[in-house]
């Protein structure tokens, strides 16, 4: 599989400020089948990160197809049960997981 076209993605979520640590925690130690759904569903590179103050949540991730890789991980049981379990962290309206707020930013430049 050739990675050179792969898509670049970065987004931002927002959490609850007073639920960061918290969060954080729970990142230690995601679930093994979680991990090896996201890989299966073709994320590679994927990072977190998060502004403690205010809990601004960047994420970053390579991918062939964002929206195919969305659509795999939608798929899954464990994605359902992992978004499930995080949803009560983020300043979401009710009924929107955190996979489902997730919106792209756009590119507009890259040092290669």
């Amino acid at each position: 599989m050739n990675h050179a076209a792969a898509e670049r993605v970065c987004f931002v979520l927002r959490l609850k400020p007073h639920r960061v640590e918290e969060y954080v925690a729970a990142h230690e130690h995601v679930w093994p089948d979680m991990l090896a759904a996201l890989r299966d569903a073709g994320w590679r590179n994927y990072s977190l990160f998060v502004r403690a103050d205010d809990g601004l949540v960047v994420g970053y991730l390579e991918t062939d197809d964002f929206q195919a890789a969305l659509t795999a991980m939608a798929a899954t049981d464990v994605n359902a049960r992992w978004q499930a379990a995080m949803a009560d962290f983020f300043e979401n309206p009710p009924g929107v997981q955190p996979d489902q707020a997730m919106r792209p930013l756009t590119e507009y430049f890259h040092l290669d």
